[in-house]
């Protein structure tokens, strides 16, 4: 008879995924998020995997696919202006990386998500935060829109953790949550 002990595997693995290039000034926000996570405490309480995916491309499949949850921040464009902020979730993030503009040379996020497809290692729950950049020049150094940006996107990674956590049962909501919760039901 065998005793069969399982492999040190997180309950629920959210992969925070910063990409971009720290030598192009604003495209380096993805990095910088991750950073400021690191520095947050909420990171560890939830269990985040934090990484730094820089220009790393394809060989960021095995990381990805052994995530149950995703979500990847990067600089993109809206052309609604420096600094903003939006988050796609699930199907719209799908759709906004298949849609946007780029140069059919490059390895971009919509082809690592196709390459998730492939190995049917997409995660159900996945997000992209993206912040638009205002200068995409060679430079170590993000714009003051850019930089500003920063701390409401780690809040938004946190938030979007605790409430997959919520879903599916392996966190307790806040005191406030609850107790809003128990006031709706009344």
């Amino acid at each position: 008879m065998y005793n069969i002990i399982a492999m040190n595997k997180r309950k629920y693995d959210i992969l925070a995924l910063g990409v971009g290039n720290t030598l192009l000034s604003d495209e380096a926000v993805g990095i910088r998020v991750i950073e400021a996570l690191q520095k947050h405490p909420k990171s560890a309480e939830l269990g985040l995997r934090l990484m730094d995916g820089g220009t790393m491309g394809l060989s960021l499949l095995v990381d990805m696919e052994d995530a149950d949850a995703l979500i990847i921040v990067d600089a993109a464009n809206f052309d609604q202006g420096a600094g903003t902020t939006k988050i796609f979730i699930g199907e719209d993030m799908d759709f906004f990386l298949r849609n946007r503009g780029r140069s059919p040379h490059d390895i971009g996020l919509d082809d690592l998500m196709d390459g998730l497809r492939l190995r049917d290692a997409l995660p159900i729950r996945r997000a992209l935060i993206g912040i638009e950049p205002a200068r995409l020049t060679v430079g170590d150094t993000m714009t003051d829109a850019v930089a500003a940006a920063v701390p409401e996107a780690t809040h938004a990674i946190v938030d979007l953790a605790q409430k997959w956590l919520s879903e599916n049962g392996l966190i307790l909501p806040s005191a406030d949550e609850q107790s809003l919760n128990m006031a709706k039901a009344e």
